[in-house]
């Protein structure tokens, strides 16, 4: 009968990175009386390991903390009702601002919108897109004559002032000034907005006011370009009479009234013919008989 001298199956620490002696093996187990040695390089230790904790990370200073403010739930029901009382009031805002325009389209008024000239609107002028087409060319010629009067009216001005200062007197100065003064806003008001509005709406009133105002256009202009001594005080229109008379003394102040004058027969020209192609393009299209009648209504409901 054997007799075993220690526990085969007991476990045996053995460490795999120690140096095994020469001739001898990592690994000793006796069984049965007789040694039997084995070579186990992969054998762990079952011990417990240990780890090392990991560094910790440097803290930068530098950086900034955002604080998020956490909004308590009464502000956001306050500012949702805020936002809805707002947007009601813009759909009001809107609802009553197409209700007025709705009700000026249906009176007939038209909005202009002042865009004229581009780099200082004063005035709504918009021939290519409002005027129809067959009437173009004779609104853009009575646009051309009101610009035209614009220029005589400044030359005027300006001739006007070099007579002053060459001792014409200081009156003649003040009247070439009201001459300007009273002339652009007034030939604009008075015959080229109704021609413009005429032209648009094809009304036969308008077209009757813009006979009669620009009638006093061209009597006005032919007038200045003679500038007779009777009805202008002295020389303060630069005409031809007082060109001929200052150029006998006065040559520079003489050839400015002779510019002068070019100007104002040129105006006088161009006149003629707008009031000529608006009266044939009147008689022809039946404007004469349309005025007549809304002439008599207008005087029934009057005198009702």
């Amino acid at each position: 009968m054997s007799n075993f001298e220690s526990n085969p199956f007991a476990e045996e620490e053995v460490n795999p990175f120690a140096d095994a002696p020469q001739g001898k093996a990592s690994g000793k187990s006796n069984y049965g009386g007789g040694a039997f040695y084995t070579t186990n390089p992969g054998s762990v230790s079952s011990g417990t390991s240990k780890l090392s904790p990991l560094p910790h990370e440097p803290h930068d200073r530098g950086a900034t903390t955002v604080d998020i403010p956490l909004e308590m739930p009464q502000d956001l029901i306050a500012k949702e009702k805020e936002l809805q009382a707002r947007e009601a009031e813009l759909k009001r805002r809107e609802q009553e601002l197409k209700r007025k325009e709705d009700a000026i389209a249906r009176a007939g008024i038209v909005i202009e919108e002042k865009n004229w000239p581009p780099f200082f609107p004063l005035i709504h002028h918009d021939i290519a897109n409002e005027i129809p087409i067959h009437l173009q060319t004779i609104q853009y010629v009575a646009f051309t004559t009101w610009l035209g009067l614009i220029l005589c009216l400044s030359w005027n001005i300006a001739a006007v002032t070099v007579a002053w200062l060459k001792g014409e007197g200081l009156s003649i100065w003040f009247l070439a000034i009201i001459y300007f003064i009273s002339g652009v806003p007034g030939s604009y008001a008075m015959w080229y907005r109704p021609l413009y509005r005429a032209t648009r709406t094809d009304s036969a009133l308008k077209f009757g006011w813009f006979f009669f105002c620009y009638s006093f256009h061209i009597l006005f202009c032919v007038l200045a370009a003679v500038a007779p001594p009777i009805i202008f005080k002295g020389k303060s229109l630069a005409g031809v009479l007082p060109a001929i008379e200052i150029l006998t003394y006065n040559p520079l102040v003489g050839i400015l009234y002779f510019i002068g004058f070019g100007f104002f027969a040129i105006e006088s020209l161009l006149s003629i013919w707008v009031i000529q192609q608006v009266y044939m393009y009147f008689r022809g299209s039946g404007k004469a008989a349309q005025m007549k009648r809304e002439a008599a209504t207008g005087a029934m409901m009057r005198a009702l």
